[in-house]
């Protein structure tokens, strides 16, 4: 993929995530930080992938790449809130 597709994909990722993790209390988060959250949650997602089948996941635009990369985002918005509370 290349950095325009990143930056989509990894907003479309990390706004799904946002939605997921922030059912109860609604927080809107911006779009950068959307991208932010979905690139970096999606290359947690493919680390966690390669951890738990052994094969390497490739990032496409297909429903199980992004399903990992949402699946990343809400592992790192999910750690993001367990720091914020221990402060």
């Amino acid at each position: 993929m290349g950095f325009f597709s990143w930056i989509i994909f990894g907003a479309l990722a990390g706004w799904a995530a946002g939605l997921i993790v922030g059912a109860g209390r609604r927080r809107h988060q911006g779009c950068v930080l959307n991208v932010l959250v979905g690139v970096v949650g999606a290359t947690l997602g493919g680390f966690v992938y390669r951890l738990a089948t052994g094969e390497r996941k490739t990032f496409e635009f297909d429903f199980p790449s992004f399903g990992v990369a949402v699946l990343g985002a809400v592992l790192l918005l999910g750690l993001l809130r367990l720091l914020e509370r221990r402060q």
